[in-house]
């Protein structure tokens, strides 16, 4: 972005203002709460999305003044100035953004221009801005925010140069603002090397490399070219003999021997087991080097997994390694990895419901010091997280011998309550777009009013009253996901609805399928949004992929199934649920099997079941892909919530689980068929 001289900017400022006033778009405050205009007004909106998509900045500049009096008018601002962000001046921007105060869209905007102000190095502009950011949820603007504290002395140094650390290693992508200040604070001797090369270590176990090269480039731009020879070959790297003698190459050869052991874990532990590299790499790096093979051996569910986390020291080990050593201690009943690779977790893991829990099973199974001991602590760390909301707090609770039940609804909300959330400007302005159809809009305006608009988000009454709002509008994904905001209460109603019931129970029983079961995967899938369709291809409210839709629609006897009826709500639910059946009777009845199945595939969920016998939560804990793995341990807690709902009597989560291992001889055979 350009900065032009005093008397010409402040000329082409005036201009520009003019020019804003004459084409009639100046918002006023009340916009924000208007009714949407009636007739032609909310197809100007429509047509306004589609010009935005297609970058028509001519066509939005026209179509503004005729959305003015819009509830959406902010979204109209936005979207016309959103593309003449790089070219418009400061002060035309300004004046947007006063006309849209308030807004998330107002949020949105600043965000944009910030991160550009970042990239330009325009940082008048830029500190002049960001105090006026709500969100603040922008690591790259984060990060150059805090690169500027540090240089005007208003955040020391060092706490500067740890944040920005900590914001740079969470990125996934080449991005500039952390990148940048990273880099400034390197200069100065506050950041250390060590944190670039754990930046791309990180990113070359993710297996993204373009990150790993921006990261080394900060230190020797002629070293980024060799990790992008790695990255294509890390074989041919570490056979070079040349490379044992090179020096500096130490974490060159660590980057190379962790992109090996994605692909190839054996491979990479035969090269980490080499004398020339043990010699040259550190206790920390051979450690870490481990800990990645030790967790790709594991992904794979091989038995050596344990033997390699073995040759390295926990304490060395990135927090995602340690936890597919406790996952892989857990799989081979080798409570003792799981206890020492929890305690090894940084703090903020640690305290994860998940991890307290599995820490308390492995003091359970160790019974150390002595049995009555063990239980104790065991007990405390259960009691820590027992709670009718999570996978892990639920199963605290029955390791505890308390049944799932469903809890006591909160005080009912008053009408001043109800009265408030149907007059917040922002969710009002979320409700309009989404029933026009600006379905993403939308959801981002609400999600920004309830959790950002203002600091930690509207208090846990305001919460229930937004979630009843949504539900009142049958936005149930809204109302389920406001719900869950709420720290206390638990309002099963708004958490757990079931739309649709006169279709999904009748037709679930009629198949055999317990419709506590069906709603749970619903839930998962789509939040009960019929016309939802994900990145994909999947569809409806189950979540059908069009040739799994064929393939069932055959043999169910749909001759005449169209694809396009798969957003059909009848339709989709009679095909998944017929679906998700076969795939039960193919999995003999295993809920957790079923549900991997319809996820990852039936293929995949096969696969998977080899190996020992263990408990349902083991299995799904140790499920290789994180998607799927969530979506399982989701389904099986909705399931057991939705069950205790209808049947109104106590549930359990892990006799849904049940036990999972290699199929039996006796079982039917394989449904070769299932897609």
């Amino acid at each position: 972005m350009k900065r032009v001289g005093m008397t010409q900017g402040i000329q082409k400022q005036i201009v520009a203002g003019l020019r804003l006033i004459m084409a009639g778009t100046l918002l006023h405050a009340a916009a924000a709460c208007a009714q949407p205009a009636s007739g032609g007004s909310d197809a100007t909106l429509l047509e306004m999305r589609e010009a935005f998509r297609r970058s028509n900045t001519a066509q939005l500049d026209n179509l503004l003044p005729q959305a003015r009096g819009h509830a959406l008018e902010p979204l109209a601002m936005y979207w016309t100035m959103r593309p003449r962000l790089e070219t418009a001046s400061p002060f035309e921007i300004r004046a947007a953004l006063d006309r849209m105060a308030g807004t998330y869209w107002e949020d949105r905007l600043r965000n944009d221009w910030l991160l550009l102000l970042g990239k330009a190095r325009n940082w008048a502009d830029f500190e002049a801005e960001l105090p006026k950011f709500r969100m603040q949820d922008d690591r790259q603007v984060r990060c150059y925010g805090l690169m500027l504290d540090a240089a005007a002395g208003r955040v020391a140094a060092d706490a500067a140069a740890v944040q920005v650390q900590t914001n740079w290693l969470a990125q996934r992508e080449a991005e500039d603002g952390c990148a940048t200040a990273a880099q400034s604070l390197l200069a100065s001797g506050h950041l250390k090397p060590e944190a670039v090369w754990q930046r791309a270590r990180l990113a070359m176990d993710s297996n993204r490399p373009r990150v790993a090269s921006q990261a080394v480039a900060l230190l020797d731009p002629e070293r980024a070219s060799t990790v992008d020879q790695i990255a294509s070959d890390p074989a041919r790297y570490l056979d070079d003999k040349i490379t044992a003698i090179r020096p500096r190459t130490k974490e060159l050869v660590t980057l190379a021997i962790i992109r090996l052991a994605s692909s190839d874990p054996a491979a990479a532990a035969v090269e980490a087991d080499h004398v020339r590299w043990k010699t040259q790499l550190t206790k920390e790096e051979r450690s870490w080097i481990w800990g990645v093979i030790g967790k790709r051996s594991a992904q794979k569910l091989q038995t050596e997994a344990l033997s390699y986390f073995a040759n390295g020291e926990d304490r060395f080990m990135h927090d995602e390694h340690l936890a597919w050593k406790a996952r892989a201690g857990m799989r081979a009943g080798a409570w003792g990895h799981v206890r020492d690779a929890v305690a090894a977790m940084s703090e903020a893991q640690r305290n994860d419901p998940a991890w307290v829990y599995w820490k308390g099973r492995a003091v359970q199974a160790l019974k150390l010091p002595d049995p009555i001991a063990a239980t104790a602590q065991a007990n405390a760390l259960f009691e820590s997280v027992a709670a009718p909301r999570g996978f892990y707090e639920m199963l605290a609770m029955e390791a505890l011998g308390r049944p799932i039940t469903v809890p006591a609804a909160p005080e009912a909300l008053s009408p001043e309550e109800i009265a408030g959330a149907q007059t917040n400007p922002g969710l009002r302005r979320a409700l309009i777009a989404m029933k026009l159809g600006l379905r993403s809009e939308g959801v981002r305006e609400w999600n920004y009013t309830v959790g950002l608009h203002t600091p930690g988000g509207l208090p846990e009454r305001e919460l229930l009253a937004a979630a009843e709002l949504a539900c009142r509008h049958e936005l149930w994904d809204r109302c389920i996901n406001t719900s869950e905001r709420t720290p206390q209460a638990l309002d099963h109603a708004q958490r757990f609805p079931m739309p649709h019931r006169e279709s999904v129970v009748p037709r679930a029983r009629e198949i055999g399928l317990d419709p506590a079961y069906v709603y749970g995967l619903i839930r998962q899938e789509s939040r009960f949004i019929t016309d939802a369709r994900s990145g994909v291809g999947a569809s409806g409210l189950m979540q059908v992929m069009p040739a799994t839709a064929r393939w069932t629609a055959r043999k169910i006897g749909l001759t005449d199934f169209k694809p396009g009826q798969i957003n059909d709500r009848d339709i989709n639910i009679q095909i998944g649920t017929a679906y998700l059946k076969f795939a039960l009777d193919d999995f003999e009845g295993s809920l957790p099997l079923a549900a991997a199945a319809y996820n990852a595939g039936p293929g995949r969920s096969r696969a998977w079941r080899n190996g020992p016998t263990v408990t349902g939560e083991v299995w799904a804990e140790n499920i290789p892909f994180e998607e799927t793995r969530d979506y399982v341990k989701r389904v099986l807690a909705n399931t057991t919530h939705y069950a205790a709902i209808l049947s109104g009597q106590p549930q359990s989560l892990r006799a849904r689980l049940g036990t999972v291992g290699p199929r039996a001889q006796t079982a039917q055979a394989i449904n070769t068929e299932l897609p």
